[in-house]
Order: C-alpha cells, then structure tokens, then sequence
C-alpha cells in the first residue's frame, strides 16, 4: 500500500475496527474516510485507495462518495479549518462581512490555507444555529454571535497556538486531524463537555415552562374529524 509502514500500522486495527460495526462492510465507508483524513488531514489517492482494499469495492465508488461530502477535504489544509456560515440568516446578520474581514486579514480566498499552515478558510453551510447568528466554526466546534473583529481576534489566536474556547461544546479545540478521528467513532473522552443548548434556542422551553404549557398526551389525543366527502358534480347520480 502507499501509506508508510507506520501510518498502516495505526491505520488497519482502526479499520477494521469500524468495518466490524456493520452489517454491510461498504457501509463503513464514511467512517472509513475520516479514519484515513485523520492519518492525512485531507483525503489523498492513497487514501482512496486505502478504503477501496479494505472494503472491497473500487476506487470510483470511493471517490464518488468523497467528492459528493464537503466534509472531506481533497487536499491538504489547515491545523483549524474556519468556516464562516453565509446562508442567508447569518449572511445577514454579518456572515458576508465577517468571511470578507476574514479573507483580507488572512490573504487568502475561500479554500485556501495560510503559509503557515495553521488555518483554513471557507464558507459553510448552515450550521442549524440560526438563533446564535452570525455563526463560525472551527473544526465544527461553534463560536457564535461573532464580529468582525471576534473572528478576526480568533484566528489570530489559532495562529500563534494561544488557548481558544468554543462558545459551546468542550473546553478546548482540538486539530483538523483530531476531530476527523472523532468522526470516524474513536471518542476523545471529551463528548460531555460543555453547554451544547443555551439563550435563544431555550427560549420556547422557557416560556412553555412560565406559562404551564406541555406536550399533549399522545395517548388522549382528539379524534381526527372525518374527512368531507366531495359535493357531486352536476349530472352525477346521488
């Protein structure tokens, strides 16, 4: 295989670890993927070629699935990938200033990475956290309610390595590499850190709560009305 005899080392116990989960060994595949972008950071031919052997299938059908998930990354990026959500919520509420700020402070354009190599640069879709706009994240980890400047002051700090906190989620970030291997269903003991729901997305239960508000028993629900039979048309026997 291409991969180094160290990298197949890590790797095959890992593999075949996920391959196990299922049914169907093809159904690994996902998994599989961000096994092999924690090995590389992005997922390379080799890395192609590595989950082919190991399912079984081809390279095509590999490659097929890789380019369809934005989520891979077809070559080599940053230790933190940034990205600044531009769906129209966020765009509004300052999403297109905060990736413009971005691109201008860092030198580079949507995809690109920094010389240095430690930071990433792309607009993503939505996050599902509307009510915390204008939302970035960082190796899917979220800052919410950002600025220009709060962005621009985080990914000053990814680069010189200071400590950065995620609004909600765990304590610290963790690399690109680190966080693909959590994806691929190695668990870095760190899944129960932190808030993950707070302010406006608690809002409704709140006020549900204030007000005695709950959920109908779904075993005492109303009856559904009978449906209307349609009036005959004109000529129709009755």
């Amino acid at each position: 295989m291409p991969f180094s005899d160290e990298a197949l080392a890590r790797m095959a116990p890992d593999a075949k670890e996920i391959i196990a989960r299922y049914p169907r060994e093809r159904s690994a595949l996902l998994p599989l993927l961000h096994l092999v972008q924690s090995e590389e950071g992005f997922v390379s031919t080799d890395g192609i070629a590595f989950c082919a052997d190991q399912l079984g299938i081809t390279t095509a059908e590999v490659t097929a699935v890789a380019t369809f998930y934005t989520m891979y990354k077809r070559r080599p990026g940053g230790d933190y990938h940034v990205g600044v959500c531009t769906n129209t919520l966020c765009a509004v509420m300052g999403g297109d200033e905060i990736f413009a700020t971005l691109k201008d402070h860092l030198g580079v354009g949507n995809g690109g990475t920094t010389d240095d190599g430690k930071v990433s640069l792309e607009h993503v879709e939505c996050n599902a956290a509307c009510d915390f706009a204008p939302v970035v994240m960082v190796n899917w980890e979220f800052f919410d309610d950002q600025t220009p400047e709060s962005a621009t002051a985080l990914v000053d700090d990814l680069r010189l390595g200071n400590d950065v906190k995620p609004t909600r989620g765990p304590e610290s970030l963790c690399t690109w590499k680190q966080a693909s291997r959590v994806l691929a269903g190695f668990s870095d003991g760190r899944g129960g850190e932190g808030v993950q729901a707070s302010g406006p997305s608690l809002a409704g239960l709140e006020l549900a709560r204030e007000r005695g508000w709950s959920a109908p028993d779904p075993n005492d629900l109303p009856a559904k009305p009978a449906p209307e039979k349609p009036a005959p048309e004109k000529g129709d026997a009755k």
